[in-house]
């Protein structure tokens, strides 16, 4: 019969030399296998603990100590092990994470902030300098907002749906808002008098997608309201504008027209910066930017209409306004004398990267 005393040595042993494997190996899959193996619940100095009750109470002190001292030992020889794998583990770790400050840098692309979106900035930073409020306001809009109190009439062709988007229920009369003009009659509404905000924002239209034309594009429109505005504080503001925007030797006029929410009303247009008007009557040189007409058109603008202000409960006696909008889109195009609208949208960065800083 093998003694006692042999067994608990050959464990030893036999724990020293897999511990042993284990710091060569520097596996922290083989220090938990020898873990388990020597100092587990199925390790072989734990069975013969559970053996010591059928011992005789001399027998059972003397071995339980020896077994203890065994266990010590493994426990030991074990403690050294995982410190040494730890420390391989670590030395790898940081090797893997050195940065080489001396390797050559590849830096990722720079992106490129839409030419819409920076023009945009651009625009209500000419605004913001004069003392002027940025307004926003939601893109699904009342029907009564967007028309009613602008003084379209109930049969008014933008009503159409060949003009506007409707949002379901019909019952609802809710659309996507045509213009951003409902933000300066949000503002009437909810703002002390005098007003001077700018609303830039997307608009939605029932248009065709094609080179110039968007079913989703972008306005900026303007409205100031104080006593004694007119005509002549409209057109230094879009002078002041359109100078900002392509620069002081450029030309506006401003052509009547009509629109229900202004009156007198006019469009705004500016001498071609491409041809300065020399194509005009002359085929042999003509201008792709203007169509040879000298002037292009940039957006509509008027004295509001009282009919809005009273909508507003403003006394029309005291005070009057102006207003204004042009798109976006368009200006970014005549500033940059791009010829498709849709390269706006297509999401190429190449475009973007191609326009960045100019419109900004």
């Amino acid at each position: 019969m093998v003694d006692v005393n042999e067994q608990i040595d050959g464990a030893v042993a036999q724990a020293t030399k897999d511990f042993a494997l284990v710091a060569e190996q520097s596996s922290r899959e083989a220090l938990v296998r020898a873990r388990n193996c020597h100092l587990g619940k199925e390790a072989p100095l734990r069975l013969m603990q559970r053996t010591l009750g059928s011992l005789a109470p001399d027998e059972r002190k003397a071995t339980g100590s020896a077994i203890q001292a065994g266990l010590k030992v493994i426990e030991a020889q074990y403690a050294q092990v995982e410190a040494a794998v730890e420390a391989v583990e670590l030395a790898g770790q940081l090797a893997r994470e050195t940065v080489d400050v001396t390797t050559d840098v590849t830096l990722h692309p720079r992106g490129a902030l839409h030419p819409i979106t920076a023009l945009i900035n651009r625009m209500c930073d000419v605004f913001v300098a004069m003392g002027w409020q940025i307004a926003e306001g939601p893109e699904a809009e009342a029907e009564w907002l967007n028309f009613d109190a602008l003084n379209f009439t109930p049969d008014h062709p933008a009503r159409f749906l060949s003009d506007t988007l409707f949002l379901d229920p019909p019952e609802a009369h809710r659309i996507l808002r045509t213009h951003t003009s409902p933000v300066q009659a949000r503002t009437l509404l909810t703002h002390d008098l005098p007003v001077y905000v700018v609303a830039p924002g997307k608009v939605y239209r029932a248009d065709e997608y094609d080179a110039t034309h968007l079913p989703v594009f972008h306005q900026i429109e303007g409205l100031a309201v104080d006593k004694g505005l007119g005509m002549a504080d409209l057109k230094g503001t879009l002078d002041h504008l359109a100078k900002a925007m392509f620069g002081d030797e450029v030309v506006t006029r401003l052509r009547p027209h009509y629109f229900p929410f202004t009156e007198p009303s006019a469009e705004v247009d500016l001498r071609c910066f491409v041809c300065h008007g020399a194509s005009v009557g002359d085929p042999a040189h003509p201008c792709r930017t203007c169509k040879s007409e000298g002037w292009i058109e940039w957006g509509g603008c008027g004295v509001v209409n009282p009919r809005v202000l009273q909508a507003a409960g403003i006394d029309t006696e005291v005070y009057s306004g102006f207003a204004f909008g042009m798109g976006v889109d368009r200006t970014v195009m005549f500033r940059n004398n791009a010829s498709d609208l849709r390269d706006f949208v297509e999401g190429d960065i190449r475009f973007s990267r191609q326009l960045r800083g100019v419109a900004r």
